[in-house]
């Protein structure tokens, strides 16, 4: 895109999303979830390179569904996405109270049981649901996460997502040089740690399998986890037919601990991405599949972690859910 048009898009959108916060959250929740479901709607018809790549993601995901099936699905990414973005808006101004009346929290013991000793947790997550609300919900009841983030590209936009994400206590961490330090200083002080780890972005890392070709995903949360010994406690979201968002929290996952850290945060890893893939799978239209998640491919040689060598089996590798929830987005 030249960046004349770029730097106008931007412009254009930073406008018009600066002036939605300020009437956030009066409308309601339900009303900015449905415009962001128009949104999404426009879009999926409007952006045809996005459209395109989640249906070529699709196809290689879920090779054995039908395309009626994948277009489908594809169709209701789009409206989640939307429907994500009007959450944002809405988060923006919600009362910690509200909030909290919108959340039901599923597993939350384990989380405290991983934190009780005061020393924190290392909570793993995916781009599932709306992930932003994860964040918050959890610092509404006193749990303030410390995230790492990648700054966004233009730093209006990035400003206000970190406002959004320190409303209730919580703290952004980029990601670059010092991060990794700083991420242990946090965490040794007893911070409880949020880490996303289920693109492919320019981090130390390796490949394993996901959705049953390798994939480029970062290790970093194995490391954090094996050098400060802290649990890993899976977390999710996910929206449901109502408008609450629902959290899981996993049991605590102890870091593995050999003689060779570096295979042992490759093989946790491996083995959280499938934790997040079954997640995906339980819920896929409230995924990211237009991110270019399988972009790099491995050089011959290269080692590979297969799920099927570092796990037990927990799916069949073309296995997907009979048909898209349409009690969530319709037809």
């Amino acid at each position: 895109m030249p960046a004349r048009l770029r730097d106008l898009r931007y412009g254009l959108g930073y406008e018009l999303l600066r002036r939605l916060l300020r009437i956030s959250p009066r409308p309601g929740l339900a009303f900015w979830q449905g415009a962001g479901r128009r949104l999404g709607t426009l879009l999926w018809w409007l952006a045809r390179r996005e459209r395109r790549r989640m249906l070529d993601h699709l196809r290689l995901a879920f090779p054995t569904a039908d395309r009626q099936w994948r277009h489908r699905l594809a169709r209701d990414c789009a409206r989640h996405l939307g429907c994500l973005a009007g959450e944002v808006v809405w988060l923006w101004g919600v009362a910690p109270e509200e909030l909290l009346a919108r959340t039901t929290f599923c597993g939350l013991e384990h989380l405290d049981a991983g934190i009780s000793t005061g020393q924190g947790a290392v909570i793993v997550t995916g781009h599932c649901g709306n992930w932003e609300w994860l964040n918050l919900a959890l610092a509404a009841r006193g749990t303030p996460l410390t995230v790492a983030v990648r700054a966004l590209d233009d730093p209006r936009f990035d400003a206000i997502i970190r406002t959004l994400r320190g409303r209730f206590g919580g703290t952004s961490i980029g990601r670059g040089r010092g991060a990794g330090r700083a991420l242990i200083t946090a965490c040794r002080s007893g911070a409880t740690l949020g880490l996303l780890i289920d693109q492919d972005i320019d981090a130390p890392g390796c490949f394993v399998e996901f959705f049953g070709t390798p994939a480029w995903t970062p290790t970093g949360a194995g490391v954090l986890a094996r050098r400060s010994k802290r649990p890993i406690v899976p977390s999710f979201a996910a929206r449901q037919p109502n408008g609450d968002m629902l959290l899981t929290f996993d049991p605590p996952w102890d870091p593995v601990l050999s003689e060779d850290p570096e295979r042992d945060a490759r093989l946790l890893t491996a083995r959280l991405s499938a934790r997040i893939e079954q997640q995906i799978r339980a819920h896929p239209e409230q995924w990211v599949w237009m991110h270019r998640r399988w972009r790099r491919r491995p050089q011959p040689g290269e080692d590979v972690l297969w799920q099927s060598a570092t796990i037990p089996p927990h799916r069949q590798a073309g296995a997907g859910p009979a048909d898209p929830p349409d009690s969530v987005y319709g037809r």
